[in-house]
């Protein structure tokens, strides 16, 4: 496997793959941002994506981490909020391009034009109150100490043993998450649901490698569901901001019908992931877990890898 892989490799002990990993993400962040090429608000986005990964990594090894799982995920989580600001600005304009494109002529967009011009604005008022170069600093500041921090992480677990437990709950919980959004549907309901989604697809991309011909179709159809996941929560805090900021909001007339069309393709989204969330997510936890330990397993026995494993990659 090539460096900057987010990804097991079939040599290395887990413990130390398990540090190569952080350290890649970390240092990939700090590139990221240090990179006069890159685009700042871009940097920042791809920046907090890094984030992501580093908490779904502590959360397969979460068991034999212990306490220290608490502090390091705090430190990434905290560090990726300091930044969230003007994305999340930049994340409903997006939004409301996305739902005007999917519509296409059923909206009439030059009486919704109003919202995007008030989207607008609204991201420009946070882009010139948000001290981003002083959260960049800060960030990068912490950034360091979590990697002088990766060595003391204790992982004394043998191979798949400081995976399985971190996967199955991380799992388990997006099953649950799953029947809840749909027992009791709410706006928090289906964003945790999409929370655990992320996180099993991040591990499951871990994993890749124990067998790609199975794990590469899996990893796509995560990443999908993850995806219209992400695109209902996006119309979510949408909707919260046109209906609880009536002083930006209150004189567009077309308000009305476009909250319409908003909730429209929040059901229609909703009812999309529903049987894709059932196939992915159909096996009990520990069956899973012993099914991916298995493969885990024959992998790593192999490293020469047998013909007919190397087909079916």
């Amino acid at each position: 496997m090539s460096c900057m892989s987010y990804v097991f490799t079939q040599e290395e002990p887990v413990a130390a793959g398990v540090r190569r990993i952080a350290r890649e993400q970390i240092d990939a962040a700090v590139a990221e941002l240090n990179d006069p090429a890159l685009d700042r608000h871009e940097a920042v986005h791809q920046v907090r994506k890094r984030c992501k990964k580093l908490r779904a990594l502590l959360r397969l090894v979460r068991p034999v981490l212990g306490d220290v799982y608490h502090a390091e995920n705090a430190r990434f989580r905290d560090a990726a909020r300091t930044l969230s600001a003007v994305r999340d600005a930049t994340a409903l304009l997006e939004a409301y391009d996305a739902l005007t494109a999917h519509y296409g002529a059923t909206l009439d967009r030059r009486a919704a034009a109003p919202i995007r011009r008030a989207l607008t604005l609204r991201r420009r008022h946070v882009a010139e109150t948000f001290d981003l170069d002083g959260r960049i600093d800060a960030f990068l500041a912490e950034m360091e100490a979590a990697r002088h921090a990766v060595d003391g992480w204790p992982l004394d677990a043998d191979e798949f043993g400081a995976l399985d437990g971190g996967l199955r709950k991380t799992y388990g919980r997006a099953r649950r998450a799953m029947d809840h959004a749909y027992a009791a549907p709410s706006d928090e309901a289906f964003h945790e649901w999409r929370k655990r989604v992320k996180y099993h697809w991040y591990h499951s991309r871990l994993l890749a490698a124990v067998w790609p011909g199975v794990m590469a179709p899996r990893t796509d159809a995560l990443d999908t569901l993850a995806g219209l996941l992400g695109d209902e929560h996006d119309l979510a805090v949408f909707r919260q901001v046109l209906t609880g900021e009536p002083e930006r909001f209150a004189g567009v007339q077309a308000l009305g019908a476009f909250l319409g069309l908003l909730d429209r393709r929040r059901a229609e989204l909703q009812a999309e992931v529903r049987p894709l969330g059932r196939r992915l997510l159909a096996e009990p936890p520990k069956a899973l877990a012993h099914r991916l330990g298995t493969y885990w397993a024959v992998w790593r026995e192999d490293p020469a890898r047998s013909p007919a494993l190397a087909a079916a990659a």
